[in-house]
């Protein structure tokens, strides 16, 4: 069985998982569910017992849908069979992350003491690393990975700054997974500030590659017509 048809059965069965529990349940499932906290960890938005049984099991067949398929629309779409593996661990990454938060709204509403200033920051940090596992494995494409105007222009820039970044990513991910265990009201800041400045550094690492790569291309790999 090859890695897509792995990651079909995995992601299929999350999310029909979520749905059977959903259905079986929603006899005995409360009238409100919590479907938003605050960065004080507090409980701002509830939802119905429709919205909170089926709504995140929709959106990750939604979101699985469109990872899946999206290949298909992209011009380099021949590539995608050089990373296939990786391709298919973002699926299941994605859709196991929105699993653990329908977890999360369910033992909520159920009267379970959630700590969400701790468990979104270990699911997020979780998945970061992830990513930052799969960012070397990528080849050039228009729909994921760090795509810049000089990533896309260069090999050397697109696989020197992926493989930067994977390093970055997964520092992401366990330095956020910390902020979650040690400083709980803060890790959601702290988060989006490292994730800002690994964007901006990424960003000046790939142009600075790029500036030195002797074969890079000007985009679709000519100049404007005289």
């Amino acid at each position: 069985m090859n890695a897509q048809k792995i990651a079909d059965a995995t992601c299929g069965a999350l999310i029909a998982g979520m749905l059977l529990y959903g259905g079986l349940s929603s006899s005995t499932a409360p009238e409100r569910f919590p479907m938003h906290w605050n960065l004080h960890g507090e409980i701002d938005r509830y939802g119905g017992r429709v919205e909170g049984l089926f709504a995140l099991p929709f959106v990750a067949l939604g979101v699985w849908l469109l990872v899946r398929f999206l290949p298909r629309f992209d011009p380099g779409r021949a590539n995608y069979a050089n990373f296939i593996g990786a391709w298919a661990t973002l699926q299941v990454a994605i859709v196991t992350l929105l699993t653990v938060v329908y977890g999360i709204v369910q033992a909520a509403a159920r009267g379970s003491a959630i700590d969400v200033r701790t468990l979104m920051p270990l699911a997020i940090g979780a998945l970061f690393v992830v990513l930052g596992n799969l960012l070397g494995k990528l080849r050039p494409n228009w729909f994921f990975g760090i795509r810049t105007p000089w990533t896309l222009s260069s090999a050397e820039s697109w696989n020197r700054t992926h493989r930067a970044g994977g390093w970055v990513f997964v520092g992401l991910g366990l330095l956020t997974m910390a902020t979650g265990v040690l400083t709980p009201g803060r890790s959601i800041l702290v988060m989006v500030g490292l994730v800002l400045l690994a964007t901006l550094g990424l960003a000046a690492y790939s142009y600075a590659v790029w500036r030195r790569d002797p074969d890079k291309v000007p985009p679709a790999g000519r100049t404007a017509a005289s």
